[in-house]
């Protein structure tokens, strides 16, 4: 058997070294074997930081990558030319039937008559048979296109939304009128292909065919149907699609269509997720920063139960700089994982959401994992674990070996060397650097920058102002109160960490509070005292008369307001076209779409004239404009000034005369842009009326008022402003509670922090227990004056989340929001109780343990 062992290496050939690891990182991984103790709070509060913005960015890019994937189908083929007021021209279909395949859509708002059970506002869709060309439409029962809208026995097929049965009491086989057509329902409308691509209204879904919606008598000169001709190419390549989006412009420049393509299915949609992105991106921030501070209480006492260590190390000779290398070495690789944790969880997400909410999903997910957007979340991680451990692992440098166990009871405050400082500000810089250039909108990444850099200053100056307080004050002759004095006082008192986690979180949950209630108060309760209580849309121009004398006979002393409207699209300003202006972002809607304008000979109600003057009866035979005053400075404009629009296909160039401010929450009838009469003498066109009621809303006038309306003038649409409303606050509301989710991520994070605060205290709370435990103190009393200390750092840290909460709050609503402040503190003082309530239960849970230990076995080792 001897021969048959192979040597260990071969003559003459010296056996291969080992790899060697530099000696810090040696050190650091063999006292990584001992475990992770004390380390818990500092791994979750990394790891959920994590989580959240690597979960948010996948989430975004999971939609973002769906949509572009789904855009087809979403959009119902490659390219979609919408036209409002009317059909394309001949000239326009042909140029549209040369490209490939056309189908059309046509969309308009028109009012359901049930008959007795009365009437409600709908959101029609007319298609052709051969709808939908891509995707599949869902329906209960199941039925072909073909006798789902057939029109049988005078009356046309359709599908409708469960909502428009539920509101008029309908069921299968029921008979509704629009316009002038008779509908017979035929199915449920479940899903629709390009359900996202339809945006969002303010009715039910009411699914039917082109012919329906001619005979329905609503397709007039100028009434607000719009009209969708979507095209299927022969080459559906990137390249042909631009080709094709460049020939439209060169061949129709005044078609004045709105063009979209398979590429953006749907911008708005995708600005939207990308400015949601960014907020939870940054409620995730705030959750890493709050984490920060947890991060910078578990180092602090890592370096406490290391002292013996630091203290051997340096006595055998270690320089302070290789001291401090390796246990920011060994506090790095535990953030390492911490980070891992966080990736694997946040990569997760999407894959999770979409497999548990496939079927209800209403947007198209495409999970996949984003190297990028890990990397990114990764780099967050890493940063903020080195700016807030930095600090504390740099104290230790400079302290000599006998200060080093001193310190323990005369703790030396000194800041660390330039170099660590150094650090310190390049890992800031790095972090606000990293939000700044991922940010979607770099201006709210600056103020929430500058803002959360105030909020931890004021916070720290809260804590030392608070310790300052104690120190001056009176000593109390009772025990437990001047030990609870003391406390908050003494050499490395809990005060400063406990006041940063716990009002951090609490200013959160005050700003939340009256965001919450501001927006609930205005969209629900906060509506003007003569705001109208209905709107008429699409009034015919010859039947205008006779509706204003409908409306005087229903509703004798209510006010109508009456005034002409049209949709147009702004194609260019002072010549620049409106494609190629970089508008900010509070403004950029006015660029994008069809907006809704009017003609007037005086100053509607609701503005007042802030540069220039009002048109003369003379002047107002020329085309001329005013403009909205906040809307015309973001865009650059002013008077003298020109701008482009195109309406009813037809494009021209107008001086603007005067700018205005308006008063829009009075919800009264006013445009962004009110014309000369001179500007579209001649053109067709549809009225807008609003009706107010002169004592205020009444749901059953206001109920029999559209009844009759819809059944003497069926060709025009009523909507109540309480429906608008409930439908903008239902869709405020799921936003809210989106917030609200993310960020409860945020405030978990400061509880964890919260509790690490207290647990860093423990030692010297054991201290102080055996001290004066042996002195006679009772755990009553003890029990007592913690009470006291814990309550008052709640109670202080409360009144400074309130003041900061109410300010961000008023700064979001007022200044990014533009709505009014409300302050309705009962949310905000429930929270803030709350918050000082699980301050005094976990600080005394805390402690509970401590003062039930026996003194003889530490009072051997003191």
């Amino acid at each position: 058997m001897h021969g048959s062992l192979p040597p260990l290496s071969a003559p003459g050939r010296r056996p291969a070294r080992a790899i060697r690891l530099p000696l810090t990182l040696r050190l650091a991984l063999r006292e990584l074997r001992g475990g992770l103790r004390g380390f818990a709070v500092f791994l979750a509060c990394i790891a959920i930081g994590v989580t959240a913005i690597a979960g948010v960015s996948s989430i975004s890019r999971s939609l973002t990558e769906g949509l572009a994937r789904e855009g087809r189908r979403i959009l119902g083929g490659d390219l979609a030319f919408s036209l409002i007021h009317r059909e394309a021209a001949p000239a326009e279909r042909n140029f549209l039937a040369a490209q490939g395949r056309v189908s059309v859509v046509a969309f308009t708002r028109a009012m359901a008559v049930a008959g007795d059970r009365g009437a409600a506002l709908v959101e029609l869709k007319a298609v052709g048979p051969d709808y939908p060309v891509l995707g599949e439409l869902s329906t209960e029962p199941a039925l072909p296109m073909a006798d789902l809208l057939a029109e049988r026995d005078g009356a046309f097929g359709a599908a409708a939304d469960p909502a428009l049965f539920a509101r008029l009491d309908l069921k299968l086989g029921d008979r509704i009128t629009v316009g002038s057509a008779t509908i017979v329902l035929r199915a449920v409308l479940t899903s629709e292909p390009d359900k996202i691509a339809n945006g969002i209204g303010f009715g039910p879904r009411l699914l039917t065919s082109e012919g329906a919606l001619r005979a329905s008598g609503l397709i007039q000169p100028g009434s607000l149907n719009r009209w969708i001709y979507r095209v299927q190419l022969a080459d559906p390549s990137d390249a042909r699609i631009e080709q094709v989006m460049a020939e439209a412009r060169r061949t129709l420049p005044d078609a004045g269509w709105e063009v979209r393509s398979r590429l953006n299915a749907d911008p708005r949609f995708s600005r939207s997720v990308e400015r949601f992105t960014q907020f939870l991106t940054l409620v995730g921030l705030t959750a890493l920063m709050v984490g920060g501070v947890g991060v910078a209480n578990a180092v602090r006492a890592f370096v406490e139960r290391k002292r013996p260590s630091i203290a051997t190390l340096k006595s055998l000779g270690a320089p302070g700089g290789q001291v401090v290398g390796l246990y920011l070495t060994q506090v790095m690789l535990i953030a390492g994982l911490g980070i891992a944790l966080g990736l694997l969880a946040g990569a997760a997400l999407p894959f999770g959401i979409e497999a548990a909410f496939r079927a209800v999903l209403p947007v198209p997910l495409s999970p996949r994992l984003a190297p990028g957007d890990l990397a990114i979340a990764a780099l967050y991680g890493l940063l903020t674990a080195l700016a807030f451990a930095i600090g504390p692992l740099g104290r230790a440098h400079d302290v000599a070996v006998s200060g080093l166990f001193r310190d323990a009871v005369d703790p030396v405050r000194r800041w660390p060397r330039p170099r660590y400082l150094a650090v310190l500000g390049l890992a800031l810089a790095g972090l606000v650097g990293l939000a700044l250039l991922t940010a979607f909108d770099r201006k709210v990444a600056l103020i929430f920058v500058l803002a959360a850099g105030l909020a931890f200053a004021l916070l720290r100056g809260v804590g030392l102002g608070l310790m300052a307080l104690a120190r001056r004050l009176p000593r109390p002759a009772r025990t437990a109160p001047r030990l609870a004095l003391a406390n908050l006082h003494r050499p490395g008192a809990l005060t400063p960490s406990i006041v940063l986690s716990l009002g951090l979180g609490i200013t959160l949950l005050v700003t939340l509070s009256l965001i919450d209630a501001s927006l609930t108060r205005t969209l629900t309760r906060s509506l003007p005292a003569r705001a109208p209580s209905l709107f008429f849309l699409d009034i015919p121009s010859r039947d205008a008369a006779a509706f204003d004398q409908f409306l005087g006979a229903a509703a004798p002393r209510a006010k109508i307001e009456r005034v002409p409207m049209m949709r147009g699209r702004l194609t260019a300003l002072n010549g620049v076209p409106a494609s190629e202006i970089k508008a900010p972002e509070e403004a950029a809607w006015v660029l994008d779409g069809d907006r809704g304008i009017t003609y007037a000979e005086d100053l509607p109600d609701g503005s007042r004239i802030t540069q220039g003057k009002w048109w003369t009866p003379e002047e107002a035979a020329t085309p001329l404009v005013s403009f909205d005053d906040q809307l015309a400075g973001l865009l650059g404009l002013k008077v003298g000034d020109t701008v482009g629009v195109n309406v009813l296909g037809r494009s021209l160039t107008v001086k603007i005369a005067n700018l205005r401010h308006v008063e829009w929450r009075s919800l009264g009838i006013n445009f962004v842009m009110v014309f000369s009469p001179g500007t579209f003498r001649g053109a067709p066109h549809a009225d807008l009326a609003t009706l107010t009621l002169p004592e205020g809303p009444d749901p059953a006038l206001e109920a029999r008022i559209l009844r009759e309306a819809a059944r003497a003038f069926p060709s025009v649409t009523s909507v109540r402003v309480k429906d608008a409303l409930d439908a903008v606050n239902d869709i405020v509301g799921k936003l809210v509670f989106a917030i609200r989710g993310a960020s409860g991520v945020a405030l978990v994070t400061s509880l964890f922090v919260l509790a690490g605060a207290l647990a860093a205290g423990h030692r010297a709370r054991l201290y102080d227990a055996v001290v004066l435990k042996t002195l006679g103190a009772t755990r009553a009393r003890l029990l007592g004056a913690y009470t006291l200390e814990y309550g008052v750092l709640g109670l202080a840290t409360a009144l400074f989340g309130l003041g900061a909460g109410t300010l961000a709050a008023w700064v979001i609503v007022t200044k990014v929001m533009r709505v009014d402040f409300v302050l309705d503190l009962s949310g905000a003082l429930l929270a803030a109780a709350l918050a000082v309530l699980v301050a005094v239960g976990l600080g005394l849970a805390g402690t509970w343990r401590i003062l039930g230990q026996k003194p003889a076995p530490y009072l051997r080792n003191l």
